[in-house]
């Protein structure tokens, strides 16, 4: 195998911007673009190749046919054909809903079998007043939760923060947040669409209707512990490997790159993904296939693959994702 790029998908939606298909140099006709899914197993919006020999293959054709060597033995016998993770690029131009997602037992129980969803959030660009929420300020019970959503005061008790460029937030399943306007995010989260929606700031969506709100589904899924921070703190160094995130689901790193630099996959048994968020450059994976990697461009890099090699044109920043 060799290292695989995939078709855009892209999603428009009430909060969507402008800015996704600039950022990836491409033209679309949609509006409201406010997310592209840059890699996906989620059944119904699975990627499909974009070149080479297997293009025209989705994802899930090429985890049922070359298992293991391409998502990895154990990664094969955890998650099966599903391909694990989903990647995505979110221009919020208008603040997104407050939201939640259950975890895997939850999930299961209420979803026919489904995964949960834990995720994490890089920020590539933010507006000058850009803004997120995560996590909850104050501690309050399930039924005070309920009553701040009946009387619009919610939003009192979430931290929200002022963000910029680089800054990375962790999100496990029951963390309650929204996504402010101005921001620009690359999310890692496990292949999972379940999202409640908790509070919508009154809006209709592109239908002119309220869109639906998952109040009391809400409420058993959130988790109601307190931290005094919710941002993930790293230092980054220049032409290395960063970690920024690493849990059950996934371990994300950050490449700030001058010069190439090679990572070695022969004991990770975990496929890897690359995901280009500024300059460009190119990946060459172990057995001398190469593929250029561009701003907005996301390479997976089978499990087979003995390392890769990123090098940069000039300048460039790859966030790298795979499972340990």
């Amino acid at each position: 195998m060799y290292p695989l790029k995939f078709k855009n998908i892209f999603k428009s939606v009430v909060w969507g911007g402008e800015k996704i298909a600039p950022f990836k140099g491409v033209q679309t006709g949609q509006k409201n673009i406010g997310e592209s899914w840059e890699l996906s197993g989620v059944k119904g919006n699975e990627s499909v190749v974009s070149e080479g020999p297997l293009e025209g293959r989705t994802i899930t054709s090429l985890a049922e046919e070359y298992k293991g060597a391409l998502l990895g033995e154990k990664v094969y016998a955890s998650t099966g054909t599903e391909f694990p993770l989903l990647v995505k690029f979110i221009d919020a131009r208008d603040d997104l809903s407050i939201q939640v997602h259950p975890d895997d037992a939850l999930a299961a129980e209420r979803h026919n079998g489904s995964k949960g969803k834990t995720e994490m959030w890089y920020v590539v660009q933010a507006d000058p007043k850009a803004h997120l929420m995560s996590g909850l300020s104050k501690q309050i019970t399930p039924e005070e939760y309920a009553a701040k959503v009946a009387d619009n005061t919610i939003t009192d008790v979430l931290h929200d923060y002022d963000v910029h460029a680089g800054d990375v937030f962790f999100l496990p399943a029951g963390r309650i947040h929204s996504i402010g306007s101005g921001c620009f995010i690359a999310e890692i989260q496990q292949t999972s669409d379940i999202t409640y929606r908790i509070y919508d700031f009154g809006r209709l969506g592109l239908d002119g209707k309220p869109r639906e709100l998952h109040t009391e589904l809400s409420k058993a899924a959130i988790d109601y512990t307190v931290l005094p921070d919710y941002k993930t703190s790293y230092q980054s160094c220049k032409d290395q490997e960063n970690e920024l995130v690493s849990c059950k689901y996934f371990t994300t790193s950050l490449y700030e790159l001058d010069k190439e630099v090679t990572k070695d996959m022969s004991g990770l048994d975990s496929f890897v993904i690359a995901i280009c968020i500024e300059g460009s450059g190119s990946l060459t994976d172990s057995e001398g296939n190469a593929v250029s990697l561009r701003q907005g461009e996301t390479v997976l890099v089978p499990a087979c693959s003995r390392s890769f090699t990123l090098r940069p044109e000039g300048s460039m920043k790859v966030l790298t994702s795979y499972i340990r």
